[in-house]
């Protein structure tokens, strides 16, 4: 594992400089809250309300480990129990009331937390932590205990940590481990056991945050406050719902900007995950598309293990940013690193050849035989030597190469305990990042144990799968964060004319007729295709003349949804004959369904171009969120869509589209010239300003399709579906 000196992390930009109001156009906030958690993280002094020490009772361990970290941090302890005069030996207060002033945290080993809040509030105390269960992860009995319970918290002025929490937030962390330090953000605190355990192998960790349920205190406030601290070079964190998507994003942000990476473990990927953790925590999992796309937005790197989340956390919290993203396997077998290599690349890592100056510099010790161009074989005897370490240097002194992996599958101590030796005086004397792999499943060999572990500048990794991820990771996020613009920076913050014009289109409870959600893409300047809506046969004849032939003809009908399905569609329409045969056909076919209809649509036909199809949707944890994807009847077929939460920048908008998987219809397939994916983002630019705007009026939004005309001649919104709350 990565040791104690490793690097130290550049402390990234200080606040931004904010103009204008501090929400944005849908009175959402712009920034986040930074709790101060200086005091519940290092109290001076502690209430424990209910302390035993009876032996045998559950409070009198609990009020053991408090006194004793009391001690550890500098601490005062103050029992409060009213049929005791003292615990442990200390004065024990008859209730909170008799409580000294500027008590800092308040820990509840009470059943009922509710009423000891209410005093708490009352004696101006600053934090406090309820372990009682009971709650929202219970059902709708214990939701609404915890809505109470959170009412009651809001109104103290106290900031309360659980309930459904436990005493992670108390274990003893070595002060004996230096550098860059890793805060433990979990929602259930058997789960953070692994990455304490790291400190065993001198990885630091400097808080442990157990959220619970989050009646208050959730994750996004601890990963706002441990974004600002130096110590914290890692946030890691085991989340299984989120509180607020909000918050959340505006709490990822500031990590961001801060370039600290937070690696996380968030369940529900699954139907069955996503009901464990409700009942385990009683929060939202949340949509798991929305949640993952609004992770990748904002920097924040998703693992799927504990094991992963460990290797990860360690890596980014301690090594320096990378000279270069070009990754070297180096191994003493052809096969080893033939493996290596095929998982890397296919994690998306670059292997690039060396050069043929530095091949030949390599066989001055490698065998001419074996393969150096990348990965390098040294085929094994060279380690044993002197011709080991003039390798390793010579991989390293090529500039571009930014990572040196080396798998070493078993000890073989001949080659291996040198090898290890070797790689270890190396990273030494470079800035490079150097990872090791020992494979072998004993870890107690002295070379493992001693030589790698003993390192304070190796990374050193049990499996390839962990490596792999962790050096992607830790390059993917360099990557972000050099480039990173906050999105918060760049949101609307006053209305545009356009939403004045939309909101007169909106019906309350209603889902709008394809004319009026077309009149709602026009306000905000979106194209649709020349049409007018008639209410005769005749009118139908003079609109196809003003809108050109050939022509389409559809019903309009507001809760009207999908027309083709039900016959209320014609296409390529020539003649006024034509014409007047499918208005009498629309409206008879309309009639017969007990449609309601204000009107047919005569439209211009667009043939040529890529169907899509943009929207809005609104998701329980981050509000309304923007769609992209294949459109027509591909949506359904396969599919194929992208979703980002609102604010983002063109980049991001652009990055949707490279999420398809049938991106390559975009360019030109089959002789079919490239589409006009600038109009394209135009369109979902716009379209998320309707949902920032329009947000508490407008459920859902459709275009499908959006037809995407070749390259300089704009997108059409051909159909339009729109659902108002």
């Amino acid at each position: 594992m990565l040791g104690s000196t490793f690097s130290t992390r550049s402390p990234g930009p200080g606040p931004v400089a904010r103009g204008g109001s501090d929400t944005d156009v849908g009175g959402r906030p712009l920034h986040a809250p930074v709790p101060d958690l200086d005091r519940f993280f290092r109290p001076r002094t502690v209430a424990v309300v209910g302390a035993s020490d009876t032996e045998g009772r559950p409070n009198t361990g609990i009020t053991r480990q408090l006194l004793t970290w009391s001690q550890r941090v500098g601490a005062q302890l103050l029992p409060v129990n009213p049929g005791r005069e003292t615990v442990f030996g200390l004065p024990c207060h008859a209730s909170v009331a008799d409580l000294p002033e500027d008590v800092d945290l308040a820990v509840l080993l009470v059943a009922d937390p509710l009423p000891v809040i209410e005093q708490l509030g009352e004696a101006k105390v600053s934090f406090a932590v309820a372990f009682a269960s009971g709650f929202a992860e219970t059902g709708a009995e214990g939701a609404a205990a915890q809505t109470r319970l959170a009412e009651v918290v809001a109104r103290s002025g106290l900031r309360l940590l659980g309930p459904n929490t436990n005493l992670n937030a108390f274990e003893e962390f070595r002060e004996d481990l230096t550098g860059p330090a890793i805060a433990l953000i979990t929602q259930s605190g058997h789960q953070g056991r692994p990455l304490h355990s790291l400190q065993q192998l001198g990885i630091r960790l400097s808080h442990w945050a157990p959220t619970g349920n989050e009646a208050d205190l959730e994750t996004a406030d601890f990963i706002s406050y441990f974004a600002g601290q130096p110590e914290v070079g890692a946030i890691a964190a085991y989340v299984e719902g989120l509180k607020d998507g909000r918050s959340f994003c505006l709490a990822a942000d500031r990590a961001a900007r801060r370039k600290v990476p937070v690696v996380m473990v968030k369940v529900g990927r699954t139907d069955a995950g996503a009901r464990t953790a409700a009942s385990h925590t009683g929060k939202l999992t949340g949509t798991d598309s929305v949640i993952d796309a609004a992770l990748r937005q904002f920097g924040v790197i998703r693992v799927d293990g504990l094991d992963e989340l460990q290797d990860t956390a360690a890596l980014l919290a301690r090594a320096r940013p990378p000279a270069a993203d070009g990754v070297v396997v180096y191994s003493i077998s052809g096969g080893t690193g033939a493996h290596f290599a095929d998982l890397a690349t296919s994690a998306g890592l670059r292997l690039p050849a060396l050069s043929e100056a530095k091949r030949t510099e390599l066989h001055q010790w490698i065998p001419d035989y074996l393969n150096v161009a990348n990965p390098v074989d040294n085929g094994g005897h060279p380690v044993g030597d002197w011709r080991g370490r003039k390798i390793i240097d010579a991989i390293l002194a090529d500039p571009a190469v930014g990572v040196l992996i080396c798998p070493i599958t078993g000890p073989f101590p001949p080659m291996s305990d040198k090898l290890a030796r070797d790689l270890a005086d190396a990273a030494e004397e470079t800035d490079k990042l150097i990872c090791v792999v020992w494979g072998s499943p004993v870890g107690t060999e002295d070379a493992y144990r001693t030589t790698l572990l003993g390192s304070s500048r190796l990374a050193t990794f049990r499996t390839f799968g962990n490596c792999v991820t962790a050096v992607k990771s830790y390059l993917d996020h360099h990557r972000f964060t050099a480039a990173y613009r906050s999105p918060f920076d760049e949101a609307p913050r006053t209305p545009s004319s356009s939403a004045r014009k939309a909101r007169g289109l909106l019906r309350a409870g209603h889902q709008l007729s394809e004319h009026a959600a077309k009149q709602l893409l026009r306000a905000y300047g979106i194209r649709v295709p020349r049409e007018q809506l008639v209410t005769s046969a005749a009118g139908a004849v003079r609109a196809a003349g003003l809108v050109g032939y050939p022509v389409v003809m559809k019903a309009s009908a507001a809760q009207l949804g999908h027309k083709t399905e039900l016959g209320l569609v014609r296409l390529g329409l020539t003649s006024a004959s034509q014409v007047r045969d499918a208005y009498r056909e629309l409206t008879d076919t309309a009639r017969a369904a007990d449609i309601d209809l204000d009107g047919i649509l005569v439209c211009q036909l667009v043939e040529r171009g890529v169907e899509m199809v943009v929207g809005i949707s609104p998701d329980p944890l981050f509000g309304p969120t923007v769609t992209v994807g294949l459109g027509g009847i591909l949506v359904e077929v396969l599919a194929d869509t992208a979703v980002r939460v609102p604010p983002f920048g063109p980049d991001t908008a652009r990055g949707m589209l490279d999420d398809l998987r049938g991106r390559r219809i975009l360019d030109g397939v089959r002789g079919a010239p490239p589409a006009d994916t600038d109009a394209l983002i135009d369109v979902v630019m716009r379209v998320q300003r309707m949902a920032m705007e329009l947000g508490d009026s407008l459920a859902e939004l459709d275009i499908n399709p959006l037809m995407v005309l070749p390259r300089g001649q704009g997108a059409v919104a051909l159909d339009a579906l729109a659902v108002c709350y």
